[in-house]
């Protein structure tokens, strides 16, 4: 195990580290891409979603001064055969950091294996291209490449503030967060839908907890779409995008696999890029995994929307 140098230390950090972790990423997002990409509300998220401990799982890497440099955690709401985990440190000053959290991370994985049931386990990682550092040393520890996911975005000048109407026998609508069963209907769409992504859903129960926990709600930015009485299709939007509250963001869209290659999706996001547009956002924005066989990205493209960059996703098994 890598050692970190003299005068360093790890901690577990709390929610009240938001703010000192959101300005590590932020320094991270800018030597990678240019400009910050992540929010206060993914950084609570990440570090209380479900099956992610900030007592057991989480890490923070400290510099002499007590300056946060450093950051690691997994990904595996869904408690299934794979962790993804994700390494931050402070460009340059927290280097020192790098190797060691992903050593540390890499060896509670294979205690998560076990503690899950699983065996082998996957463990996954993702690097932009220009974060040679880092993508050196998951090679190192036994990585391989194994596809890309993108950052879209699209601006809203000119989008309508109503969005067209549905294709015939489909109804689009707002959800219903106080209605358990719609909510519980929204749930297996996404779930359904992100089976085989990076990051799947948790359960119900796990997953509404997280949302009832979050600070702020834009229900009003989340869509269903019905056929006969059944929720086939879901958007989900989260409330604060990462770009200056100027982004309107689509966490998760789904589609029920039976009810594909109808026009649902692209409903979906016509919706939502109208009440993004209505609000006053300036962009709308979303990240998808180009390997999705559902070739999700052809969507977005169509819609309008354009990469600003890709991010390389790594593997290895344990």
């Amino acid at each position: 195990m890598t050692e970190l140098p003299d005068g360093w230390s790890l901690r577990r950090p709390t929610l009240d580290d938001v703010p000192a972790i959101l300005e590590l990423v932020h320094a991270s997002d800018i030597a990678a891409i240019g400009y910050p990409d992540f929010s206060a509300e993914e950084v609570r998220e990440s570090l209380t979603e479900p099956n992610t401990d900030m007592a057991r799982d989480v890490w923070l890497a400290l510099d002499p001064t007590g300056k946060i440099v450093g950051w690691a955690f997994p990904v595996n709401a869904a408690a299934i055969n794979r962790d993804f985990v994700e390494v931050y440190v402070w460009p340059e000053l927290g280097r020192p950091a790098m190797v060691p959290l992903l050593e540390i991370i890499l060896a509670r994985a294979a205690e998560r294996a076990v503690e899950f049931g699983h065996s082998p386990y996957e463990v996954r990682a993702g690097a932009v291209p220009t974060e040679e550092p880092y993508i050196q040393a998951l090679l190192d520890h036994g990585f391989t490449f194994l596809k890309q996911h993108a950052r879209m975005q699209m601006p809203l000048d000119g989008v309508p503030h109503t969005a067209p109407e549905p294709p015939e026998g489909v109804t689009v609508r707002l959800v219903r967060p106080d209605d358990d069963a719609d909510m519980r209907a929204v749930h297996e769409v996404i779930q359904q839908a992100f089976l085989d992504s990076d990051h799947r859903t948790a359960d119900y129960e796990a997953w509404r907890k997280l949302l009832d926990e979050e600070p702020v709600h834009v229900y009003d930015e989340w869509f269903v779409a019905e056929i006969d009485g059944r929720v086939v299709g879901a958007l989900e939007s989260s409330a604060d995008s990462g770009d200056a509250n100027d982004e309107g963001w689509v966490k998760r869209l789904g589609v029920l696999s039976s009810y594909r290659k109808r026009g649902l999706g692209e409903t979906l996001l016509r919706h939502a890029f109208a009440v993004y547009a209505r609000k006053g956002y300036a962009k709308a924005g979303l990240g998808v995994d180009l390997a999705n066989p559902t070739e999700a990205a052809r969507l977005y493209l169509a819609v309008g929307m354009k990469p600003l960059y890709e991010a390389n996703v790594y593997q290895k098994f344990i």
